[in-house]
């Protein structure tokens, strides 16, 4: 018997099998959740995505395309959950993007309007849409989660513009479980320490954010995908349902550090 047994919930964000994503998939999977997916648009994604599927056991998934940058594919994807399933009880948003150009050292005050709002919308807005649209196929209440990082708390140099959409995921957390929570909808985020995903590739000064993690955090190492994966199932299971708007730290403990 699993924690997650009896529970639906669609995860927003499967890249590659190294993916946040991924990882929670495969604990949530492991503890008997029913897992649908999407897929961003194009064959090209949507082969790389049932190729990681396929390596969680998952055979023949419910996976639909879907930018969360339009209104009109959030709209489709809710709705076919709708149609097919009447309800679900949890949302893993685990999407994020900036422009790789300025995700260098020393470029966040070169940030051009175009990449900040594409940032923004992306990153920290999808998550808005996302609550919006829950609460027709959360009629008994459910968990949302999101993924953010201890950039948008601190600079972290080449972290850039995204650490600023973290800081608005952060706060959109907050002010959704507070509205939502008449609901029954908890939402919470969490902030994983850095793992080598593409999207991490793609951050100026990537490889000295892993050394000092490991160097500075409290456990002396960087994390792994797993711990990040066990967490949220805590926080979609029953085992919190007295927890919202938080921000839980994976991180080995390297947020409590100050020097």
């Amino acid at each position: 018997m699993g924690v997650m047994d009896g529970k639906r919930g669609i995860v927003f964000g499967i890249a590659n099998d190294r993916s946040y994503a991924w990882y929670i998939s495969r604990q949530l999977a492991s503890q008997g959740a029913t897992l649908l997916f999407t897929h961003l648009p194009g064959e090209k994604m949507e082969r790389r995505c049932r190729q990681a599927i396929e390596e969680l056991g998952i055979k023949d998934p419910w996976l639909v395309s879907c930018d969360v940058s339009k209104d009109e594919d959030l709209d489709a994807v809710f709705n076919k959950i709708a149609a097919d399933f009447g309800k679900i009880d949890f949302i893993v948003h685990s999407v994020a993007f900036a422009d790789r150009a300025f995700l260098e050292l020393g470029k966040f005050h070169t940030t051009t309007r175009a990449a900040w709002n594409q940032a923004l919308d992306i990153s920290a807005y999808s998550l808005l849409a996302m609550g919006q649209r829950a609460v027709k196929v959360m009629p008994e209440g459910g968990s949302i989660i999101s993924m953010t990082y201890f950039g948008g708390e601190k600079v972290i140099p080449g972290y850039n513009i995204m650490g600023v959409a973290k800081a608005a995921l952060e706060h959109t957390t907050r002010y959704l479980a507070y509205e939502l929570g008449e609901k029954k909808i908890r939402v919470n985020t969490i902030s994983g320490g850095p793992l080598r995903t593409l999207a991490a590739m793609a951050v100026g000064g990537i490889q000295e954010m892993f050394d000092h993690q490991a160097r500075k955090s409290s456990l002396k190492r960087n994390i792994e995908g797993e711990e990040v994966g066990n967490t949220a199932v805590y926080l979609l299971s029953d085992m919190s349902t007295g927890v919202t708007g938080e921000t839980i730290h994976v991180d080995a403990g390297f947020s409590i550090v100050g020097l």
